[in-house]
């Protein structure tokens, strides 16, 4: 945090601050043996040639911290391979989350302390988390968090449409 937020550095720097780090110019990461890839850059950065590459050196999953940054070739290597996936749209709602944080603070005129935005955010997430499994439990697709995501994502909306007399279909 401190290299980014308080010195504005890049993460060409950060090999410097911890002995255990490797930059490596102009490669991208998914060929480096890991337990996790947290993908946080871009759409259709891990494609399969990728995700195989991880697989081969022994990751256990993927959580998307960007809108999409696995190709859908890559998410079936996932799924076919029994890796954990979460996909962006929920793995990677908390800035959406905090944003609707934000407009509420604003709305009550009050300021919370970052602290207290955290909390919110962990519980909010925490949310997410158990309603993807939930949903994806209801609909016999236990443990598929991108189903669980994609279905209730769906209800969410459908409900709302019901709600404000867009459609007449009862969920």
């Amino acid at each position: 945090m401190e290299l980014k937020n308080v010195k504005r550095g890049r993460l060409s720097e950060f090999p410097a601050m911890s002995p255990s780090a490797k930059y490596i110019p102009g490669e991208r990461p998914w060929g480096v043996k890991c337990d996790w890839a947290i993908p946080c850059a871009t759409q259709n950065e891990i494609s399969e040639e990728n995700a195989n590459a991880l697989l081969k050196n022994g990751c256990k999953g993927v959580f998307e911290g960007a809108n999409m940054p696995s190709t859908a070739e890559a998410i079936t290597v996932y799924e076919k391979n029994n890796m954990a996936f979460a996909p962006g749209k929920a793995a990677n709602a908390g800035g959406v989350a905090v944003s609707g944080l934000e407009m509420t603070q604003n709305a009550a005129k009050m300021s919370w302390k970052r602290e207290q935005v955290d909390d919110h955010l962990q519980e909010i997430m925490k949310d997410i988390f158990e309603n993807c499994v939930q949903t994806a439990e209801e609909y016999g697709l236990s443990g598929n968090l991108k189903a669980g995501a994609n279905i209730a994502g769906f209800l969410k909306v459908a409900d709302a449409m019901i709600q404000q007399g867009q459609c007449d279909a009862k969920l």
